[in-house]
């Protein structure tokens, strides 16, 4: 291992001091790029029994950037190892609560980016949990967006959420009484839920809309029906084996006969300008993001190279 290279520690405080929107943007954009000419190598996640929930791990190789790792967490415990591709060894352990929060956010906002109509200026969100918070920065990042409804089941929670946001991000965000409300006549509209049942009908779907879903990935929950999912003219993800394995409504589209993977698109390709996202304004797009190594992969390898800089973390052992 090469003497200079130093080992880290960061914590979720010192994540928390470097990481934020325009970092997860940047290092999503870069690695999306990256993937669609073929330098990123991506394993879906595993999930093993582990008593009353489950281990789940996760690994990307980024060998160009030099750079591999894997996330794992048990009981909301989260954490990344990553290496240097190149003979160093382990480079840092990273918290990565918080990363994965706003990545996850960041990974909406690159679809949003390159799929939403670039004169978008409103957002519907149904939910209103810390994971909508960060779907709703991203988005605000990447679009001119003036006006935002939100929905969740709890009326305090989706109150207190158009509150916060508002002030947090200079636009106005109001509270609506039902998820077809938060719909309504919005540009963009991001469903960020853990709900079995659809929250998203074809009903809600209107022409020229962009839908991020980013709250499903498991394959007994479904945060879109059918019927709208056969209004969407393009359906992305950010990879097609894990959203295989995970993305509930897909799967039960291509169940029913409505959907065939065949026709999904990975999100690099968009991207890196190799697959139009859609052909007119009335085109109905859909970002399925699962939420994958290779994106908290790019994320913390720009953490680690900043910790540097800044003299951030904890120097481990060698």
């Amino acid at each position: 291992m090469p003497s200079a290279v130093k080992r880290l520690y960061l914590t979720e405080a010192d994540v928390t001091e470097m990481l934020d929107m325009n970092l997860a943007l940047e290092a999503l954009d870069d690695v999306f790029r990256a993937r669609s000419a073929g330098e990123v190598r991506n394993e879906p996640r595993h999930r093993l029994a582990a008593g009353n929930g489950s281990m789940n791990f996760m690994a990307a190789t980024w060998p160009e950037k030099g750079w591999a790792g894997h996330k794992s967490y048990v009981s909301g415990d989260f954490r990344v190892m990553l290496y240097g591709t190149n003979g160093e060894g382990l480079l840092a352990v990273i918290g990565a609560g918080r990363m994965g929060q706003v990545r996850t956010g960041a990974a909406s906002g690159i679809g949003t980016k390159y799929m939403s109509r670039e004169n978008s200026s409103s957002v519907g969100i149904i939910g209103s949990g810390y994971q909508a918070e960060t779907q709703l920065e991203a988005v605000c990042a990447v679009r001119d967006i003036k006006d935002v409804k939100v929905f969740s089941r709890r009326s305090e929670k989706r109150d207190r959420f158009a509150s916060t946001m508002s002030e947090r991000l200079g636009v106005n965000v109001t509270a609506v009484d039902s998820k077809e409300a938060a719909a309504d006549g919005m540009d963009i509209l991001v469903a960020v839920t853990s709900s079995v049942e659809p929250v998203i009908t074809g009903d809600m779907v209107e022409p020229g809309m962009h839908i991020n879903a980013a709250g499903n990935n498991s394959w007994m929950k479904r945060e879109l029906d059918t019927a709208a999912i056969v209004k969407a003219d393009l359906v992305a993800c950010d990879d097609i084996d894990q959203t295989k394995i995970e993305c509930g409504e897909l799967m039960r589209a291509v169940e029913v006969g409505h959907f065939a993977w065949e026709s999904l698109v990975r999100l690099d390709r968009i991207v890196a300008g190799l697959r139009t996202a859609r052909y007119s304004d009335t085109d109905v797009t859909l970002l399925e993001s699962q939420g994958v190594a290779f994106e908290d992969l790019a994320v913390c390898g720009r953490l680690y190279e900043l910790a540097l800089q800044r003299g951030i973390g904890t120097e481990l052992p060698a």
